[in-house]
């Protein structure tokens, strides 16, 4: 199961003895398990006894472990409690919800994941920045090589196992592009229901991490893992259609932007920033967000605009969607998915209207999202409609678990501070 951050829990068993027990065990408490592995000691809403959550695995998940030595299956499992009702804290359920939601008014979103990572050379110290890996030349990358094919190709070995890996998994990428940072790519997975791709994307993190280990190398999610490179996102284009015709319904008649699809965008440029903590969930995220560096600092949208915060890309009335360029690859692909697709949910159903499209460049303009996690969360806290959506007893969970993080980040003293304030002030 993914926890909060989107870190793979569970056990490992034998097959009979799976099969045996229908499921797994897990203790409550797991759902609420931080990234540094500790848990808020103030949180009320789980059982103070620590009771064990019944976990079921989806029959639709079971996929094979390509790199296993022995046959091994991996589930994805849904939580509930003894008296059958689900854990409303787990992130797979909050996405659930959010598509209930939609489904209620007879609509279906899909979605499909931009995700961005770096390679780097192993490091085992903390301490030491981050450099780029040795490609088959037997040279790191010392430049910017955005969308270019050598520079891809110094890697094939290793990308031809994540592509091997992906099939047989059933994780259908699509398209794999050098980005602008030394030895960082961009993988496309084709788009579909959001809870599928939503697994897919969990399982690619964990696909990608394995296949650089093979190399000799790290595969880093880290939104900005390393200073001076540009930060990595995990984008999403998302589109509604009609559940019984199949038709887009951001698309009216004549194939415009329906009022549907306005308030969609509408929104999400409302919601996103209360939305902002499932969007940028670590401290290192708000390190992404910063002016001119290919992140968006703000929630304007354009036609084909890559500078703002919501890109919509040129396309026939089927494909009309939007590109929410706003999360960082860090993010829980269950709660990012959730998050954006609640923004855009309330928008619709609230009849909102967007500001309009932004021509030039969004960089220019005003920052218009939190900065930091401290500012995300208070957002979030004010924001009744999307923590309505998403679930209460789940954002409260989801707020203690991220104030904890943030608490022991604030004890580490950084090397930047040593530098500038140790003899100067």
């Amino acid at each position: 199961m993914p926890d909060m951050s989107g870190i793979a829990r569970g056990k490992i068993m034998p097959a009979e003895k799976y099969c045996a027990d229908q499921g797994m065990r897990l203790p409550e408490a797991i759902v609420l398990q931080t990234v540094t592995g500790d848990t808020p000691s103030d949180f009320t809403s789980v059982n103070p006894a620590d009771i064990d959550m019944v976990m079921r695995g989806d029959p639709n998940s079971i996929r094979l472990v390509p790199w296993a030595h022995e046959p091994t299956a991996q589930i994805i499992h849904d939580g509930y409690y003894a008296d059958e009702s689900p854990v409303e804290m787990l992130p797979r359920y909050v996405l659930r919800r959010v598509l209930e939601l939609y489904a209620g008014l007879g609509w279906r979103p899909v979605v499909a994941p931009e995700l961005e990572f770096y390679l780097v050379k192993p490091n085992t110290d903390a301490d030491y920045p981050l450099e780029p890996p040795v490609g088959r030349s037997g040279r790191a990358e010392s430049g910017r090589q955005s969308y270019g094919i050598d520079a891809l190709n110094e890697y094939d070995p290793l990308i031809e196992d994540i592509y091997d890996f992906a099939e047989a998994q059933e994780i259908q990428l699509e398209t794999v592009i050098h980005e602008a940072g030394a030895a960082q790519m961009e993988v496309n997975l084709l788009h579909g229901d959001p809870l599928e791709l939503a697994d897919q994307a969990f399982l690619f993190k964990r696909t990608v991490r394995e296949a650089a280990l093979r190399h000799h190398m790290y595969a880093t999610f880290m939104a900005k893992p390393m200073e001076g490179e540009p930060a990595s996102a995990m984008h999403f284009h998302q589109s509604v259609v009609d559940r019984a015709t199949g038709r887009n319904v951001f698309a009216d008649d004549q194939g415009e932007m329906s009022a549907l699809f306005l308030g969609h965008i509408a929104g999400l440029q409302r919601y996103l920033p209360a939305a902002m903590p499932f969007l940028a969930p670590n401290v290192n995220s708000y390190r992404r967000m910063i002016r001119h560096l290919a992140a968006p600092i703000n929630v304007h949208w354009g036609y084909d605009n890559r500078t703002a915060g919501l890109r919509v890309p040129v396309s026939d009335a089927a494909n009309m969607r939007i590109e929410n360029r706003v999360a960082g690859a860090d993010a829980n692909p269950y709660l990012a998915m959730a998050a954006s697709l609640a923004c855009g949910y309330l928008g619709m159903v609230e009849g909102l209207q967007p500001s309009d499209p932004v021509k030039g460049s969004a960089y220019e303009l005003p920052y218009g999202l939190p900065r930091s996690l401290l500012a995300s969360l208070r957002q979030l806290q004010a924001s009744e409609p999307l923590i309505e959506a998403l679930g209460a007893r789940f954002a409260s969970a989801y707020h203690a678990v991220k104030e904890c993080e943030l608490n022991a980040f604030m004890h580490v003293i950084s090397s930047w501070e040593r530098e500038h304030l140790l003899l100067n002030v």
